[in-house]
Parts: C-alpha cells; sequence; structure tokens
C-alpha cells in the first residue's frame, strides 16, 4: 500500500473513533485536566510527523466528549512517542487513547483485564531516574522500558502513578484508534461517577 492511502486509512479510522466517542456521554467523566488525545500511527512510524492525532485533543463541551480539531499527522508529542515506543517491543501496536486515571477507574480496567486475560500494568513515577525528571521528552523509553521489565510484555492497559507535576493517567492500546476508542467507551460505561 502507498504512503498516501494509508494516511488516508489512519485518518478515516481516527474520524471513526472521535465519532464514536463523542456521542458516549459516560466518557466526559472519563476526561482528565491533561484532556484525552487519541493517536494512530503509520507503519514504520519513527517521528511523531508519522503519527496522526486529534488537532487540540479531546475535551467536554456540554457532558459529552468533543474533539477540539481534526485529526492531523504531528498533532500529538506525547502519545506519539508512546505508541513509537511500545512498538518496539510489540510492532502490532499502532494506537492508543489516554484518560483519567483514580482509583475506582483503576478497579474497573483490572476487572476488564482479568475477565479477557489481558496484562495490566503500571508504571511507578517514584522510580524515575532523577536525571530523567524535568527533562522534557527525555522520560518515555524509561517508562516503556519499566513496563517490559516489570511484566515481560507491554500491558495494553497500564496507568502512570502520579509523579512530579504530574497527572495520573490511563493509556490503552491496541491495532487501530476505533479498536482502542471502543476499549475505552466500554470501560467507561461501567463506571459511576460517585455524586457530591
Amino acid at each position: 500500500m502507498d504512503k498516501n492511502t494509508e494516511k488516508q486509512i489512519v485518518l478515516g479510522n481516527l474520524v471513526a473513533a472521535v465519532d464514536m466517542l463523542q456521542k458516549c456521554p459516560e466518557f466526559a467523566s472519563f476526561i482528565p485536566e491533561v484532556r484525552v488525545n487519541l493517536a494512530y500511527a503509520l507503519d514504520n512510524a519513527a517521528s511523531p510527523d508519522e503519527v496522526a492525532a486529534i488537532d487540540g485533543r479531546i475535551t467536554a463541551v456540554n457532558g459529552l466528549p468533543h474533539a477540539s480539531g481534526m485529526p492531523v499527522f504531528g498533532a500529538s508529542d506525547h502519545m506519539a512517542r508512546l505508541i513509537i515506543e511500545v512498538r518496539k517491543y510489540d510492532p502490532a501496536i499502532n494506537a492508543g487513547i489516554n484518560f483519567k486515571c483514580d482509583d475506582s477507574i483503576i478497579e474497573i480496567v483490572k476487572a476488564y483485564c482479568a475477565e479477557r486475560g489481558l496484562l495490566f500494568g503500571w508504571i511507578d513515577r517514584r522510580e524515575e531516574p532523577s536525571h530523567i525528571i524535568g527533562h522534557n521528552r527525555s522520560s518515555m523509553p524509561w517508562k516503556i522500558a519499566q513496563l517490559q521489565a516489570r511484566y515481560g510484555a507491554i500491558p495494553r492497559f497500564f496507568y502512570e502513578g502520579a509523579g512530579w507535576g504530574k497527572e495520573p493517567l490511563f493509556v490503552v492500546t491496541g491495532k487501530d484508534a476505533v479498536e482502542v476508542t471502543g476499549i475505552a467507551i466500554e470501560i467507561a460505561k461501567r463506571f459511576k461517577p460517585s455524586v457530591s
């Protein structure tokens, strides 16, 4: 397949995934302070410019998830680097989505993984080496290597615990944007936020 055709497939898949999210009110409570991004990499992507994501990320408007912009190549740095790094260990992974992490969501995701026999993991940011902390773009190889070392494989579902100046986040990875979005929606529909 030529690269232009592949790019169109990736962008179309992201549009379909965003449409799914924007119709799911339950996912609005999963949007973290840093907002959500959804990314999908070209085969053999080596830089964030070869990964498409939602320009401006996904936020909540009137109780529904809402994409701030269209899928664009180069729109994500963090999620793009995460997918590229994960693929060094698992080349079947092409896409990822992040969402809020708290104790209730952790328990829901653990149960979901247990039901399906899927590997669940977490990254302990407290173990992050001091020479990496605070240096922009230097922690991703360490984080993914920590997952591989701890679990012997990269879990499809993992979260980053709180670190210095970092919001805890969940990540789901998979073969494409529609797959990871469907999983995130299924998990969100199991969540019952507490009413204060």
